[in-house]
């Protein structure tokens, strides 16, 4: 089966891109075939730091259907959503008919959702779960950048909805330190790139690469969701 990754939480700033930036990087160092997609017209982040991926400008809705060509020829594609873009995606998975298509196509959908502290990240969550139900995978990233405490989606229902419904699977993406994160972006290269560089002292590859380690090993935990299924 065919696997179709969307990276989606309507709230801003959840570590979508940060996340998928390193989710493609795993790929590419796990010798994983697949189609990277940026559709955020602001910062493209992805893109930024991956050349290669590809570009949808989601203001153009005809340029969605991009998504399932690409998925035509490729095995997986993956894609990082901007924000704000939930109902713009439930409004197109009605217009053609989600289920029908990947079921042409023999393909799955997961959407990996990060999360925070905050409730309107849980929120979103809880508004794809509603709209999507066992029509998708899903994998939650709790993305401790700003905080460790994820009180408020671990005793939501969404959790328990996930958890006990739908198959969801957790995963984490610890905080990685401030003066990395800016470095990486002041140099525009991937931690796998950073290891390698320069510009990065021997300790700050090496928290680089055990930050990178742990993150590669949830991910890891989860392919059974994020891989294509033979």
């Amino acid at each position: 089966m065919k696997r179709l990754d969307l990276i989606l939480n309507g709230k801003g700033g959840v570590g979508k891109s940060f996340f998928a930036v390193n989710f493609v990087q795993f790929l590419k160092d796990k010798g994983i075939a697949h189609v990277a997609i940026d559709s955020d017209n602001e910062n493209s982040t992805l893109k930024r730091f991956h050349p290669d991926a590809r570009f949808l400008d989601l203001d153009n809705r005809r340029e969605l259907d991009g998504i399932f060509a690409a998925l035509e020829k490729s095995q997986l594609v993956v894609m990082d959503c901007r924000a704000a873009s939930t109902d713009l995606f439930i409004e197109y998975f009605a217009e053609i008919d989600l289920p029908a298509v990947l079921a042409a196509m023999g393909a799955q959908l997961t959407l990996v959702m990060p999360v925070n502290h905050e409730a309107d990240s849980v929120d979103q969550v809880q508004r794809l779960a509603d709209q999507f139900g066992k029509q998708s995978g899903y994998v939650v990233v709790r993305n401790a950048a700003h905080s460790d405490s994820f009180a408020l989606f671990e005793s939501s229902d969404v959790r328990a909805q996930l958890k006990d419904k739908l198959a969801g699977r957790e995963i984490a993406m610890a905080r990685l330190q401030d003066w990395l994160v800016e470095m990486l972006n002041a140099e525009n290269v991937t931690i796998t790139a950073a290891v390698k560089h320069a510009a990065f002292s021997l300790l700050d590859r090496q928290r680089l690469q055990t930050w990178q380690r742990k993150l590669y090993g949830e991910i890891e935990s989860v392919t059974e969701l994020l891989l294509p299924t033979k």
